[in-house]
């Protein structure tokens, strides 16, 4: 089952359970794919689905970073249920050490020897690891790894 349908039956699933939060926020979902699909005129596969949902999960995160600022407890709650439901499309996320070697194999193809080249090994890294590991923790470890 391609996961833009196991969202769809998941939507109708907390339909029959009256779960309206997690409704709302599956049906959120659905409408930035939805969008996706109408403004690129395309029919989004799996890897694509997952970069709306990383965007989404993104997104939350900030949120939530500016509603504790704000002081809104309340709103914080609320982001956090939609990002860990979110969570749950993601595949599980790679640790730290599962993902040094791919960055030391890709300084390796690429010849990087400076803070110069990071472009090219995030280029080099992001389809490897879209979905299956946080970008900003991958950039920050191959920014030190560069650096050193």
């Amino acid at each position: 089952m391609n996961l833009k349908h196991r969202i769809t039956e998941d939507m109708k699933q907390a339909m029959r359970d009256k779960a309206s939060a997690r409704l709302s926020t599956i049906r959120l979902l659905l409408a930035a794919i939805k969008q996706r699909e109408v403004d690129e005129r395309i029919a989004l596969d799996d890897a694509q689905v997952l970069a709306v949902i990383e965007k989404m999960v993104k997104q939350r995160r900030e949120s939530i970073v500016q509603f504790e600022k704000g002081g809104r407890p309340d709103l914080v709650a609320i982001e956090q249920n939609e990002l860990a439901l979110l969570l749950g499309y993601l595949p599980a996320q790679m640790s730290d050490v599962e993902i040094m070697p791919l960055i030391s194999a890709a300084l390796a193809q690429t010849g990087a020897a400076g803070p110069a080249d990071m472009g090219k090994v995030m280029a080099l890294l992001k389809p490897q690891l879209a979905g299956r590991a946080d970008m900003g923790k991958v950039s920050a470890l191959v920014r030190s790894k560069l650096s050193n």
